[in-house]
């Protein structure tokens, strides 16, 4: 008993200490004065701008409220012009302006089915009983575009955290926040003087535009939002058409990069295939420049008016494509999307892209071939596939028109020309032995990444690789070609065809080459190469007699890799696994 009785008292004195240690170790990691530097003032002008940016922008839904401090909260029903609607999602508003835009010279209505929630710009719920109620609260809003308190051309990406002091500023408390609501109503605590808090940097901001920036200490963040925050069309009016924006923004708009026809309808007859990628630049002083899939291309006129109540128009006009020549309605813009449509049933989504280049020029074209190397990831002759022909083995454009293969990691030299032709800018390859390559292709599509090629019968697609400027190519190619491996499992759906690889041994070469050594002492080539394509993948091509890797000639998709195991799966169009390769380190 006397033993219990000493650790009991003893306590108090070990509780003592912790305390004063994990107090002493919070003064030794904290900085007051730094601290004190860093948290947000209550009357500052960042508190108000960090408590204003995080406020509830109302005006998404304004063509069923015609508010902007306030939304009304999903789920919804309404009568738009005698036919009920539930509004699940901000998708549904489309629904609600299509009806209106059905006909021009109809009045449009629309009641909702009380009671509802409404939600302030101080992230409050407040039921609603009738009309009457919300009419209240709709002219507290104040009316079209007045200034209000809410910034919303810029925002934060969540989650971020802040740091919570004592009266001492030591941190006593770390806190994640992962919404515009939980940020007011945790600034409201600091500019009440309830909480002292600083945040913890890095803090990404996203603008308007989609644009992000990094802010690393709070005058940057004052100064990003003060910037940012009148930089933009908040769009707080109750025109679904949008006949807000001037005529000048528009062109400026349109004319900021090429867009490319994503979905085409005329007389309502969806037609998306025979125009889908159409290239369109919208050019200075009227001109605009279509280009079809098959590298013709065309010169029109083009302008835009602004027509009061009804929005916007964009006047196109082609000698030889009837289809695009009309004076249309743009219904919709969002960022980098213009919807536009006519009233015989016509309706044109187009998607802008920076990096498709209408106007080539032969130079162009050589300087862009010679950047990388360029991976055949299709190939289509006489409607047949042939791309399975040419996995791991990609092509090289150097000065001087000469082009080199890698195939089993030799190198076949042959000569290629970039040609201008009246339809647009071809390429000519010669490579002896490649006839599926030997011919006039004329460009159709040249983006970023990639170049479309097409004549006659054939198609071919070829996809920048640049190796050298990934560390996830780069550190997948130090692996391969550090180890000699063997086959540990190879299913074919649900057959188990490991047995056939047992005593082989692959050696992956830096040139390209796949040198498989077997239990006769025999060496059989083929050629690989690891490739980046929405995921990380390893092209492996082994000749059609070389069993049983003949069977192994694919474009893998890597699941796994370490320094001693990579797991490849193939998957069908589905989604489905088809095939699984395991290869492990080898003991050679």
């Amino acid at each position: 008993m006397k033993t219990k009785w000493r650790i009991l008292l003893l306590l108090p004195f070990f509780a003592l200490f912790i305390l004063t240690s994990c107090q002493e170790e919070e003064v030794i990691i904290t900085d007051p004065s730094e601290s004190e530097a860093e948290a947000i003032a209550a009357e500052s002008e960042l508190a108000t701008f960090v408590s204003a940016t995080a406020k509830l922008d109302g005006s998404v839904d304004n063509i069923i409220d015609q508010a902007s401090c306030i939304s009304i909260k999903l789920p919804l029903t309404v009568v738009v012009n005698g036919l009920e609607i539930i509004i699940d999602s901000e998708d549904d508003f489309a629904v609600i302006e299509a009806i209106f835009d059905e006909f021009e010279d109809d009045e449009d209505d629309l009641d909702m089915i009380f009671p509802v929630t409404i939600i302030n710009a101080e992230h409050d719920e407040i039921t609603i009983n009738n009309e009457d109620e919300l009419e209240d609260y709709v002219e507290e809003c104040g009316g079209e575009n007045e200034d209000d308190d809410d910034i919303e051309c810029i925002d934060f990406q969540y989650p971020i955290s802040f740091s919570i002091f004592n009266a001492d500023f030591l941190i006593i408390d770390t806190i994640s926040i992962e919404n515009d609501r939980e940020l007011h109503r945790f600034m409201k605590r600091v500019r009440n003087k309830e909480v002292i808090a600083s945040i913890n940097y890095p803090v990404t901001m996203e603008l308007a535009d989609g644009t992000e920036i990094v802010v690393n200490n709070n005058e940057e963040l004052h100064n990003t939002i003060r910037d940012a925050k009148d930089a933009c069309d908040e769009d707080d009016d109750n025109d679904h058409n949008d006949d807000d924006f001037t005529k000048e923004r528009l062109d400026e708009y349109l004319k900021k990069c090429p867009w490319l026809v994503h979905e085409f309808k005329r007389y309502n007859q969806l037609n998306t295939e025979a125009y889908f990628e159409y290239a369109i630049n919208f050019k200075e002083d009227g001109v605009v420049v279509m280009r079809a899939r098959n590298g013709d291309v065309l010169t029109g006129t083009w302008e835009t008016r602004i027509v009061p109540d009804r929005g916007a128009k964009l006047k196109m006009e082609f000698d030889n494509l009837a289809d695009f020549t009309l004076e249309w309605f743009i219904y919709e813009i969002e960022e980098g999307k213009v919807k536009i449509y006519n009233g015989d049933g016509g309706r044109i989504i187009m998607k802008r892209n920076c990096d498709v280049v209408i106007d080539h020029t032969k130079e162009r074209v050589e300087n862009f071939l010679q950047e990388c190397l360029w991976r055949i990831a299709r190939l289509s002759v006489n409607g047949a596939d042939n791309e399975k022909d040419y996995i791991g083995t990609p092509l090289k454009f150097f000065e001087d028109n000469v082009v080199k293969i890698r195939v089993n990691g030799e190198l076949v030299e042959g000569t290629y020309e970039v040609l201008v032709r009246p339809a647009g800018i071809g390429l000519e390859i010669n490579l002896e032995g490649r006839p599926d390559l030997k011919l006039q292709w004329l460009i159709t599509f040249l983006g970023e990444n990639l170049i479309k090629l097409e004549n006659e019968n054939n198609k071919m697609v070829l996809m920048r690789h640049c190796p050298d400027v990934d560390q996830d190519i780069n550190y997948i190619f130090d692996v391969l070609v550090s180890n000699v491996w063997e086959v540990a499992s190879y299913m074919d759906h649900d057959a188990d065809l490991t047995e056939n690889y047992m005593g082989y041994a692959l050696d992956f070469e830096e040139n390209g080459k796949i040198r498989i050594f077997d239990p006769n002492e025999n060496e059989t080539r083929g050629s690989w190469l690891a490739y980046r394509n929405e995921g990380l993948f390893l092209g492996m091509k082994f000749g059609e007699d070389n069993e049983p890797f003949n069977e192994l000639t694919h474009r893998w998709k890597i699941k796994e890799i370490t320094s001693d195991r990579i797991e490849l799966k193939i998957y069908n169009p589905n989604g489905v696994i088809e095939k699984i390769l395991v290869l492990e380190h080898a003991d050679w």
